[in-house]
């Protein structure tokens, strides 16, 4: 698991950028309750993430924030990332984004790109 803690900021909220190796759903599910062990992230608005497994099959989870799931499904579809689980997470600043947000997901899953 690698956590990049301080990917970006945007009007007060917070982004972090994590992810890792992982082949099955019940993989998936042990990726995030291993990095929500961790209070910061446990505490987090959202935790949105996406895989793609290794037989093909996409799984994504918005966590609260509707769409988010699918950019970073999309974005790892296009990289040809498979078998790699991001997780972008977000601590909300007090003003809304809007459409914004979604600019800010796929930056966090650049930086992961970039740094992984």
């Amino acid at each position: 698991m690698k956590i990049i803690a301080h990917a970006l900021t945007d009007r007060g909220s917070k982004y972090a950028v994590s992810g890792g190796k992982v082949s099955s759903p019940d993989e998936a599910r042990a990726f995030l309750k291993t990095l929500c062990r961790n209070k910061k992230f446990a505490k987090a608005t959202h935790n949105t993430w996406a895989v793609i497994l290794p037989d093909g099959t996409p799984l994504k989870n918005d966590d609260g924030e509707t769409g988010a799931g699918m950019v970073i499904l999309r974005m790892l579809e296009r990289a040809d990332r498979i078998g790699e689980i991001v997780v972008v997470t977000r601590w909300f600043g007090g003003t809304k984004l809007g459409g914004d947000r979604f600019r800010r997901v796929q930056d966090a899953v650049r930086v992961w790109f970039e740094q992984s």
